[in-house]
């Protein structure tokens, strides 16, 4: 049963972050039944504030000392990459007393230099998972989840997915009924569909030499129509051999996963930006039909072309109008 929460802010304080935890944790919300919790907020020293990234500080009323000991011991994000080593020594406190402990967003790379990240699953923001795997490579870092649950350690992805690690850990330690109680009070869903690839421009390989820069930029313009490796390395005047070599030596990847990527790409745009139906996306995009479409953008995204829509159509209406 959690009844304690204990978060650590650290100097560079992502406020945003930070007021995630309090908002999951620390308000009581007894008016509508739900249970109140042990709330602290420890510092590196009790009363010495501690500086965020918007220009202003924060105070904690608890040192270290109020750290281990705790049921949940959150770590809040920063933009600090060293750290003070008693508050590393206070986290492995924390966990060898049998403390969850929970980071969002780049709260992990604290749990990386205290050694807590050894062959364990965690997440972080998509921006900086390739710093975390180069930094902590023990790690086993996934970068699509918006929270990973791995028993005692969670960890939360960037920002807003800060909240879906909050709201999975009141769901995993006191029930649907409490998150739901506390989601319905922040107005956010209680769980959100598909992971952090729906927020992430895809990483389209580029065209590293001049010789297949024409065919490219005509495939673009062609991505309507059904393109074969054979049809392709005519139109590119080698042998189908060669042609398919040169491509992945020229772009890092096959013809077929450059063409898909580049129509799921140009799907989301059509999502995004016009009312067509499925069928018509699809057909536009290369697709051919929507079931082909759903499979091959679900599979790219972790969404459905449906779900991607509700959430990132622009209302164009909306830009138009003078501010």
């Amino acid at each position: 049963m959690l009844r304690s929460v204990s978060v650590l802010v650290l100097d560079e304080l992502a406020v945003f972050e930070f007021g995630v935890l309090c908002e999951v944790f620390g308000l009581d919300r007894s008016d509508d039944g739900l249970p109140v919790l042990d709330w602290v907020v420890c510092g590196p020293e009790a009363g010495r504030p501690v500086t965020t990234k918007n220009g202003f500080t924060i105070t904690p009323d608890r040192g270290l000392e109020a750290l281990p000991g705790a049921d949940l011991v959150c770590v809040a994000a920063t933009a600090l990459r060293e750290f003070p080593p008693a508050a590393l020594d206070a986290l492995r406190e924390a966990r060898a007393r049998g403390a969850t402990i929970l980071s969002v967003c780049s709260g992990v790379f604290v749990l990386g230099a205290a050694g807590l990240l050894t062959g364990r699953r965690c997440t972080v923001h998509w921006k900086h998972a390739d710093e975390l795997r180069a930094t902590h490579p023990e790690a086993l870092v996934e970068d699509d989840a918006l929270y990973v649950d791995d028993g005692d350690l969670v960890t939360g992805a960037g920002t807003a997915a800060g909240i879906d690690a909050c709201l999975h850990l009141v769901r995993r330690e006191l029930g649907g009924a409490v998150a739901n109680g506390i989601a319905r009070r922040m107005v956010v869903p209680p769980q959100r569909e598909g992971g952090q690839r729906q927020f992430v421009e895809l990483p389209v390989p580029e065209c590293t030499a001049d010789s297949l820069a024409p065919l490219l930029a005509w495939l673009l313009e062609h991505l309507d129509a059904e393109h074969t490796v054979a049809a392709l390395a005519r139109r590119a005047a080698m042998s189908e051999r060669t042609f398919a070599r040169r491509f992945v030596e020229e772009t890092g990847t096959t013809p077929h996963r450059w063409i898909s990527a580049q129509r799921v790409l140009h799907a989301r745009t059509l999502l995004e930006e016009t009312e067509l139906g499925m069928d018509a996306v699809a057909a536009r995009a290369g697709f051919g039909t929507a079931a082909l479409l759903r499979h091959h953008f679900r599979r790219a995204l972790g969404v459905s072309p449906a779900d991607y829509r509700s959430t990132f159509r622009c209302n164009r209406d909306e830009q138009q109008q003078p501010a």
